[in-house]
């Protein structure tokens, strides 16, 4: 038997013929099983749905309660018969609810990590390791010039900056999904007391966080209906990327603009955004990481997506791993 018989890469996704489902797909399908609430992984419109709690919530703050005929909650760790397959759910460490999902049948065992980080996260479980014989990564940094320094050491700049310029507000953009309630919560594990402003579109994400016991402190509105520019002096305002383009963002006095990516590693793209301010944060695995799980695992053979694929490949040629791309396509990385 080979690996394609149990999953293999299809214009939908990630197909499963034994157990008739696919993972993350990028169409609307029968059933899907879904690693985490990003909106390239988990999109409405499929008739059953399988994934975590959690991931099953934020599904249905962004997309409204009918995003799926029919929801079925899949508990860390816990194996579930689908057809003739057998699938378990484990801690990928990438968003609050983001799964690992590992697929089981006649003696194969393979994992679709999804998204994955293995570094240290506040805001939600972290990575566990899962024997396989066939592990599909991700690839987002998987370049070894994608080295993320420590994320305390991100968070000390912008700390600093506050420091060294209290007349101006801090513009941190960051995803709404995770990004932004792990910049909140390293800061208030660094003794950030003060009340921190979000932009409207976060505020969702930030109250379910908060529900599902994740302390973020005090958060107010950023908004300046009401007051003037000079009451953000001082502050620190995160908001989604997209935001930092319009108006809203020329509310602010003297804004630092600054933007938390594992993408700011790159010099140009931090320029082209405009970025004073870069902060090396990213909820993917650098390339010591993903090198570092690939050796954790020792799998039979390693499956490359969404990313920088070829590298990672030929990393794992040269110490005699069987590995391959799959090409998959409707995986974004930009809103990293």
């Amino acid at each position: 038997m080979k690996p394609e018989d149990l999953l293999r890469p299809t214009p939908e996704g990630l197909y499963c013929p034994p157990g008739g489902f696919f993972i993350d797909p990028v169409r609307p399908v029968e059933r899907a099983l879904v690693t985490h609430g990003h909106a390239d992984h988990a999109r409405p419109g499929n008739q059953k749905v399988m994934a975590t709690r959690q991931t099953l919530d934020i599904m249905a703050l962004r997309y409204g309660e009918d995003f799926a005929s029919e929801r079925q909650v899949a508990e860390l760790g816990e194996k579930q018969r689908i057809g003739d397959v057998t699938v378990s759910f484990h801690p990928a460490g990438h968003v609050l609810g983001s799964a690992q999902i590992a697929v089981e049948w006649q003696g194969l065992r393979i994992v679709a990590s999804g998204d994955y980080k293995r570094r240290a996260d506040p805001t939600c479980a972290g990575f566990e390791p899962v024997p396989c014989d066939v592990f599909i990564t991700e690839a987002t940094f998987a370049l070894p010039v994608f080295r993320h320094p420590p994320t305390a050491e991100e968070v000390d700049k912008l700390l600093v900056s506050l420091k060294h310029f209290p007349e101006r507000a801090h513009l941190v953009g960051a995803y709404a999904l995770g990004k932004a309630q792990r910049v909140i919560k390293h800061l208030r594990e660094a003794g950030y007391d003060r009340p921190i402003y979000i932009h409207g579109a976060l505020k969702k994400l930030c109250d379910y966080y908060q529900s599902e016991g994740v302390d973020l402190g005090e958060l107010r509105p950023a908004t300046v209906e009401g007051g003037k520019k000079g009451d953000f002096a001082g502050a620190v305002i995160v908001g989604p990327p997209s935001a930092f383009a319009d108006k809203w963002a020329r509310r602010f006095p003297d804004p630092v603009a600054s933007f938390a990516s594992g993408w700011m590693r790159v010099r140009q793209r931090a320029r082209q955004r405009g970025v004073e301010l870069p902060l090396i944060i990213s909820d993917h695995s650098d390339w010591d990481e993903l090198t570092e799980t690939i050796g954790d695992l020792s799998p039979q053979e390693l499956w490359v997506t969404h990313g920088r694929e070829e590298a990672l490949v030929r990393w794992c040629e040269l110490r005699q791993m069987r590995a391959r791309p799959l090409h998959l396509v409707g995986y974004e990385d930009e809103a990293e």
